[in-house]
């Protein structure tokens, strides 16, 4: 880990670099070819699919704050997952955490039954089990997310890095939720840490971006050549852009924390909230753990709402300061449904075993006005309450979650289940969204 602080070494990312014009802002490269002085000897950039400049600039800051030795900025945070996966052959196990993101359970279960690139074993970190069922699987990697989106679960680092080391696996890191101001994951043992830089770390959600980040100089060379192999490598631009989000990542951070806060004090004294989800309240079961490897909580959290589906668009409609939209991490707040958005591709199953249903909300809260942001959501609150009340949903119907059908069709899934709420994409999504998602 670098002696520097994480302000100056985010603050002063590529800054004071520029070797042409000594500009303190650093240029940006936006060449696809570089000249060569003679035959055989090309220097340090030949073509920017293998080296950038720009890129290069955002990959050593990325390295510095996770403690690595080197990292590989890609051009999306699934491409990231992607070429972190270049370590496993069609022998091996990978190892993933039963509630992880929507768009990395789709990538690693359709990799391992319709490509046959390994072999999969999906384990609930939560149950008391979990060590002898990655000892039974004996993977080469395992994969964590924590916290886990969408419901805020903690897995103990440093407890599944001790057991890998022991059965020779390698651990990967989903890092994205708290980045390397609030969670240092190698320095807690795991080997690669992973991010999609679209989140936190560029923080303006302008650009699409991810990396990855290895211990070993040994295994981020490789991964480096995989990822030159695969084409996979970020855009000069977009590396520009999130070298100048980067350099306010802490009190970014800090001023995201300080909201969440504030608005899971307010939920918690909802009569209409059933459960809040996030790693800060004493009663959340991964809260310990979450205080001896964290630097904080985080800005994102989760909750169920106790009403019918049917009355959450309504809710939805009387925002205004959180925007229903995909994605977390921005400067603005969010508010994401997983059912139908982020964890679509997920079967019914799936989400009903992950945890998720129907009416489980999740924010990524901003940096705007905490006063206004609670207005927002009493605002919202006071609109539930009217609806269920009268027993009839307020809002217009935008089709996506007010139907009255498809609201009783989740219904009598949960009740299938065994009282677990169960929530189909395909109820609320068109069928090319469906398929997209």
């Amino acid at each position: 880990m670098s002696q520097r602080h994480f302000a100056t070494i985010a603050a002063r990312a590529g800054i004071a670099q520029d070797s042409a014009h000594e500009a303190v802002t650093p240029p940006m490269y936006l060449t696809t070819t570089y000249r060569l002085k003679a035959l055989g000897k090309a220097g340090a950039y030949d073509y920017s699919r293998s080296n950038n400049p720009t890129r290069d600039l955002l990959a050593d800051a990325l390295a510095e704050l996770e403690g690595g030795a080197k990292a590989i900025v890609t051009n999306t945070g699934m491409s990231a997952c992607v070429l972190a996966l270049q370590l496993l052959t069609p022998e091996d196990t990978l190892v993933i955490p039963h509630d992880c993101y929507g768009g990395s359970y789709r990538l690693f279960t359709n990799l391992a039954e319709r490509k046959r690139s390994f072999k999969l074993a999906i384990v609930n970190f939560q149950q008391g089990d979990w060590a002898e069922r990655i000892q039974a699987a004996k993977p080469a990697m395992i994969w964590l997310e924590t916290p886990s989106n969408p419901l805020l679960q903690i897995t103990d680092i440093r407890a599944v890095c001790q057991l890998a080391k022991t059965l020779g696996s390698k651990v990967v890191v989903d890092n994205t939720f708290l980045t390397p101001v609030l969670q240092q994951p190698l320095a807690l043992g795991a080997d690669i840490v992973v991010h999609s830089t679209t989140k936190y770390i560029n923080g303006h959600s302008d650009v699409v971006a991810g990396a990855v980040i290895c211990a070993d100089q040994v295994v981020g060379d490789e991964l480096k050549w995989w990822a030159n192999c695969l084409g996979i490598t970020g855009a000069a631009f977009d590396a520009y852009m999130t070298l100048r989000g980067l350099r306010t990542l802490l009190p970014r951070m800090q001023q995201h924390q300080a909201n969440a806060e504030r608005i899971v004090a307010f939920l918690q004294q909802q009569p209409l909230v059933s459960k809040v989800y996030y790693p800060g309240l004493p009663e959340h079961p991964g809260h310990a753990i979450a205080k001896t490897q964290q630097q904080g909580f985080g800005a994102m959290l989760s909750f169920d709402l106790a009403v019918e589906p049917a009355l959450l668009q309504g809710f939805l409609d009387a925002l205004q300061c959180f925007t229903l939209a995909q994605s977390l991490g921005g400067i603005e707040s969010l508010i994401c449904h997983p059912g139908s958005m982020t964890h679509a591709s997920m079967s019914a199953e799936a989400q009903a075993t992950a945890g998720i249903g129907p009416t489980l909300l999740r924010l990524s809260v901003g940096i705007e006005g905490i006063d206004d942001l609670l207005a927002d959501l009493a605002q919202g609150f006071a609109v539930l309450e009217a609806a269920s009340q009268s027993g009839k949903p307020k809002g217009h119907s935008t089709g996506n979650l007010a139907s009255d059908k498809a609201a009783a069709a989740v219904t009598d899934a949960g009740d299938t289940a065994g009282n677990k709420q169960e929530f189909s994409p395909s109820l609320s999504l068109s069928p090319a969204l469906t398929a997209l998602w």
